[in-house]
């Protein structure tokens, strides 16, 4: 059985590569650029929430508690006239950089020692590069991609911008492989 402690190089190294593929994925090439669209006039929604003072989190409009309050004629009738959305508010001020970078690279380490624990049990010491990349390949695609298919499916999510994750997740995905299966004991 191969240990974690024996793959702390490939853990280390793989969080590093998806980080930079990160990086250039969303603020170099231009394949997120068109995942966001700009409201038909941003300023009258702007004007229209800034009153309301809205505490950072997710919100949905209608708002219902209960799925019985969808049959409500009332509810019905907001569903049909729209706008049916579900927003995501920030905190107030300019995003910090810094602190999303470093949680986006705990979250690629944690996401590297899953790989190595669901490896490490499955594959002995010695296995082939290919096996070790295989499995390896498959698990990280998995952490880092399929996540994101239920907001498609509930939430509105475009598809388009699904398929991009999910593409961006197999370069993740490819990268820890290939550490995995170098350096794999």
């Amino acid at each position: 059985m191969v240990t974690i402690v024996e793959l702390w190089l490939p853990i280390l190294l793989s969080t590093v590569a998806v980080w930079f593929a990160s990086f250039l994925i969303w603020a170099v090439l231009p394949i997120h650029k068109s995942d966001y669209k700009s409201l038909p006039d941003e300023e009258a929604a702007r004007n229209a929430l800034t009153p309301q003072d809205i505490p950072a989190g997710q919100y949905n409009i209608p708002h219902l508690t209960e799925m019985a309050q969808m049959k409500e004629p009332e509810n019905i009738k907001k569903y049909k006239e729209g706008p049916i959305a579900f927003i995501t508010v920030l905190p107030k001020g300019v995003p910090g950089m810094g602190r999303n970078m470093i949680l986006s690279v705990l979250y690629y380490l944690l996401m590297s020692v899953v790989v190595a624990y669901i490896t490490s049990r499955t594959l002995s010491a010695g296995t082939d590069y290919l096996a070790v990349f295989r499995v390896t390949g498959t698990v990280a695609w998995l952490g880092y991609g399929t996540g994101i298919i239920p907001d498609a499916i509930w939430f509105g999510r475009p598809w388009s911008s699904t398929f991009k994750i999910l593409f961006d997740a197999l370069i993740y995905g490819l990268l820890t492989a290939g550490f995995f299966g170098w350096l794999w004991p």
